[in-house]
Parts: C-alpha cells; structure tokens; sequence
C-alpha cells in the first residue's frame, strides 16, 4: 500500500497544473446559485503579499434577506477549499445550514489551494511561492481574512467555525496574535489538530519520521506543492468514482485511509462530486509541520534545523505556541473513530486552553476525520449542537 501511495504522490506532482482559479471560480458560483443562493468572491491580500479568495453566502432561501445577519466565518482543512461545504448541497452542506440558520456566511480560503494562488509578486511555480506552512496561514491569512469581513460587515466580531487545520491555523493565531481573541464571540473546532503524538493513521506514524524533513518529502515529490488540483485530475477522479465504475470502492477506500473506516455514513453518491474539487493544494511544508508534530510530541512552530532556528527564534528548537494567551471561548467537537485527531490530543489541548465551555465526542463511535464535512446524518450527530452553541453568541 505505502508503493501505491508514493506511486499517487508522483503522479500528482508530475500532474502539476497552470493556475486555473477561474475554472474553479465560475464551477463553485454556478453550483451555489443553481442550488438558489447568492454567491459573492472577494480578493484579500495579505501582509506578505498573498491575494486569497473569499466566498460569501450572505441570505437563503429559507432565511431571506437582511443588513443585520450575524457573520460566521468557516476555514477549511489541509488539502481542501470553500467548496468542501457546499458540495453536499441544501440541508447538508454546512454553508448552507448556517446561511439557512439566519447567518452572513463567509468561507476562507488559504494561501496555495484551488481559489488562493496568486501573490502580489510571485507565482505559483516559482518556490519560494511555496515558503510557508499552516505557521503563516495562521499569523497572516486568518488575521487577513476576519479583518475583511468585520471591516464589509461593520461589526467588531464574529463567530469562527475550523475544521482540521482551520482549527491548527486559528490556535496559531490567537495564541501568536491574541489581540485577535477579542475580534472571536466564539470558536467552534471540528477535528481539532494541535498535537498528534497519538494519532491512529497508521501511514503517518510510519511516514512521520521520514517527512518530517523537507530533503525526503522533496525527494519523492520534485517541488514545493503537495498534491495540486487539476482540470484533468478532477475529470479522471469523477470518472473513475462515478457509481457505475468498477473503481468505486478504491474511491471510497482511499478515504477510509485517510480519515478512517466508516461506510455507513459515507455517500458513496457524492464522491465523484468531492473528487472534483479535492485535492485543493498546498504547500510541502505544511505536511512537514505536522509530521514534526507527530514526531515531537509537541504544538510548536515550524523546525527549520538547528541553525535556522537560533537565526528565527532565537533557539535551538522551534518554541511551543503559547495556549494560554487564546481566550476566546473554544468550543471541541471530535470524533471516536478518527485516524487524525486522536481522543487523547484532544485532551491534552484541551487541558491547555483556558476556555473550553464545549467538549464532546460525537455519538457515534465510527464517527471518522472526513465525516465532519460529509457524513449523511451530520446534522443530527453535530450541526444541530453547533447550530445551538452559535445561538449563545448571536
């Protein structure tokens, strides 16, 4: 199994793309307004130069139109995009259950993926466009992007919901920039990822030690982006894991690997749909973070080797993010059966953040990584509950 995946890894590497945000762009905004919502896209820049893009779901159908509707803003995982929350459609899809709910919805999107690969300068081909893990999607991005949307909407905070490492990228904020805890009525996180000391996956814990250093993951790889999007990836991916294809089941079994086993709460329908849009891209050094998160026990910044690191923090090894400074009220959701966010971190996290007024295991014990987006009852084992936990901060 490990031959096929470095055999994947290859093939996307050699499959590496021309910046097609357009097509993905004009894809995302046919499927919202088609399903009856309104769609908007809006370009942030960051500090360090990046141009992200940024969807809004501002009514619905069901909820109507109104100045006064609360802002929520939803981030994404590693590897995926805004269209993770749409895909599913009306009533499922998350976006547009909160749109539904009375909410102003906004998606971010992170430096590198489908929807965020411009910068003022450099392009996605030249390296250094790929010098950052999810460190800086925290520090600069998520700052970037609140700031926006508190500024369009005139309000002076907002309610945050991260899934993966939209939470990693929120603690990196908060405990980096605290002054961004005030601009945050609350914290909802989703497969929390902070420390992965336990994590269940068990390519990881094998892979961890080797990946962890940017020289090996390069090796195998040849650049500085992890598993881009393409127009032709996506069309082979929908082909091959349409429901009358006889490589169906590796669609769904690729998945399980990932996040863990779950069939039964799987829709094995919407895949060919998932596939189109995932994987979104990043850069190398993100996985690289989390493997040296697996490897060191610990939350911390990025480890560029000794030297770089007294030349950056001033020590030997990368300092642990402060926990203690993030005293916005977080609220944890995670699952049983999950192969990347393992109950016992979940713990240890919580056990360092000051406000945790939420922290449940979903009731289901097969509940996986990738069920937190998809899942067909998720509304009833956990938008219900997230739904209700906004209310207390609207």
């Amino acid at each position: 199994m490990l031959r096929y995946l470095v055999i994947l890894l290859l093939a996307q590497g050699i499959l590496s793309r021309r910046d097609e945000v357009d097509t993905y762009l004009k894809a995302i905004k046919r499927r919202i307004t088609q399903d009856g919502y309104p769609f908007e896209e809006h370009s942030i820049e960051t500090k360090d130069g990046y141009i992200l893009g940024v969807h809004r779901i501002s009514y619905s159908p069901v909820s109507g139109r109104s100045p006064k509707k609360p802002p929520v803003f939803i981030q994404h995982g590693l590897l995926s995009s805004s269209n993770d929350w749409i895909v599913s459609g009306p009533g499922k899809g998350l976006a547009y259950i909160l749109a539904d709910a009375g909410y102003d919805v906004w998606m971010g999107n992170a430096r590198g993926n489908t929807f965020s690969r411009k910068h003022k300068t450099l392009s996605p081909k030249d390296k250094r466009f790929w010098a950052f893990s999810w460190d800086e999607i925290g520090y600069y991005d998520l700052p970037a992007m609140i700031d926006y949307v508190l500024k369009k909407t005139g309000r002076t905070s907002l309610n945050y919901i991260g899934y993966s490492q939209g939470t990693t990228s929120f603690f990196v904020m908060t405990s980096l920039r605290p002054e961004y805890n005030k601009k945050i009525k609350s914290m909802h996180a989703l497969a929390p990822v902070a420390f992965m000391s336990n994590v269940i996956n068990p390519f990881l814990r094998v892979l961890a030690p080797r990946i962890s250093k940017m020289s090996y993951l390069q090796s195998i790889l040849g650049n500085f982006e992890f598993m881009p999007s393409s127009k032709f990836m996506a069309l082979a991916g929908a082909a091959l894991c349409r429901r009358t294809s006889v490589f169906k089941v590796l669609c769904k079994n690729a998945l399980f690997l990932i996040g863990g086993f779950n069939p039964d709460n799987l829709n094995a329908s919407l895949i060919p749909e998932i596939v189109k849009g995932a994987p979104a891209g990043a850069s190398i050094n993100q996985i690289i973070h989390y493997a040296q998160s697996v490897v060191s026990g610990h939350f911390r910044r990025y480890d560029f080797g000794t030297s770089k690191n007294k030349a950056r923090y001033g020590r030997s090894d990368p300092p642990d993010y402060p926990l203690k400074k993030i005293t916005a009220p977080v609220h944890l959701y995670y699952g049983n059966n999950d192969w990347l966010t393992s109950k016992k971190d979940v713990q240890i996290l919580a056990s360092k953040l000051p406000n945790v007024p939420y922290n449940k295991m979903v009731p289901n014990p097969k509940f996986n990584h990738l069920d937190f987006m998809w899942a067909t009852n998720i509304y009833n084992l956990v938008y219900g509950d997230l739904i209700n936990n906004l209310k207390a901060y609207t």
